[in-house]
């Protein structure tokens, strides 16, 4: 994966769906079969490196409300396993964990979305273009509306960090008579 590998624990992700038979509640498995859903997903979760930071996609959707009718949300997902979208997807939801480095700071950076950051391991300090800063402790939330930001693991000790985003798209904002838009992201599709 990276080169920067992780030492924090592996991360797993419980889908959970219908039998197809008796419409009760199941867990989705990479070794299961059904009519509806074909192969399922590893309940592992694979990670890649992003500017030096491992990135892990734990589910993402393309449209709003999200139709679950035909698996269609898993079909979509599976493929952003394969070829993973940018930070934000424009139509739909991401929920991304992202692992950060003993004493890394992140790009500056703006999406045209609301994120939601919720602090899992160690502490990290979020950072406006501002000047503005806040320490962030576990289980601490942050809500990004749209706004130039970087993250800072400043973990006593030297530790790794953890942090878990849902991201949402929004409607952009004009600032100074021009619109507001993203800074230092891959274009979503």
């Amino acid at each position: 994966m990276a080169s920067k590998s992780s030492p924090l624990r592996p991360l797993q992700r419980y889908i959970t769906t219908h039998d197809p038979d008796t419409q009760e509640a199941i867990f989705l498995r990479s070794d299961e079969k059904n009519t509806t859903t074909g192969t399922g997903v590893q309940e592992s979760l694979p990670g890649q490196e992003v500017n030096g930071f491992p990135f892990y996609l734990g589910y993402a959707t393309h449209e709003f409300p999200i139709n679950l009718a035909g698996d269609k949300d898993l079909t979509a997902y599976r493929q952003d396993l394969v070829t993973p979208p940018g930070l934000v997807i424009s139509t739909g939801s991401v929920c991304r964990i992202v692992d950060f480095p003993p004493a890394t700071t992140s790009a500056m950076h703006r999406s045209v979305s609301i994120d939601y950051g919720v602090v899992i391991e160690g502490e990290i300090e979020l950072i406006l273009d501002s000047g503005d800063t806040r320490r962030m402790q576990r289980g601490d939330i942050s809500v990004q509306r749209g706004t130039n930001h970087a993250w800072r693991n400043v973990t006593p000790g030297g530790g790794w960090a953890r942090m878990l985003y849902v991201l949402l798209p929004a409607v952009q904002l004009e600032g100074k008579g021009e619109l507001i838009e993203g800074i230092d992201i891959r274009p979503s599709h």
